[in-house]
């Protein structure tokens, strides 16, 4: 049976480079997610998500990277990182088109468990960026649940 995927696009009034470094940059990732992306984004490399001073939430390794087009990791919980089930791949795939980007992140090989939380993370997220590249202000508490 295949596992399930999840899949987002947004477009973007911005540059290619700049939703790169949003997504690379651990103080710009801190300022829209919450958490920060921290790596040296070589292929092969180990790359951690969570709050500044504490252990990660999440944990993977770099799969591929194409600055500014392309990057995959793969995706773990980090008290989950030892079991391969429990492993997922993100892509995010960004796309010039004009004065704007299309930016599709394709997250696969989820259990069910992880396709309803990301379900309810990654638009929030993404619409946080979406919002701190086009204004450079964030969503008021982007993660609360009504």
């Amino acid at each position: 049976m295949d596992k399930p995927q999840f899949v987002y696009v947004t477009y973007i009034l911005t540059t290619p480079e700049k939703v790169w470094a949003a997504l690379t940059d651990a103080e710009l990732t801190a300022r829209y997610w919450e958490r920060s992306n921290v790596s040296d984004w070589k292929v092969g490399s180990k790359w951690t998500h969570g709050f500044a001073g504490q252990e990660p939430d999440v944990v993977g390794e770099v799969l591929e990277v194409d600055p500014p087009r392309r990057l995959v990791t793969s995706w773990s919980p980090a008290s989950k990182a030892d079991d391969p089930s429990r492993r997922s791949r993100v892509t995010y795939q960004i796309e010039a088109l004009g004065e704007k980007v299309r930016l599709t992140v394709t997250h696969t090989e989820l259990t069910e468990e992880g396709l309803r939380s990301i379900s309810q993370g990654w638009p929030a997220v993404l619409s946080n960026l979406k919002t701190f590249l086009e204004t450079g202000k964030t969503i008021p508490e982007p993660f609360t649940r009504a």
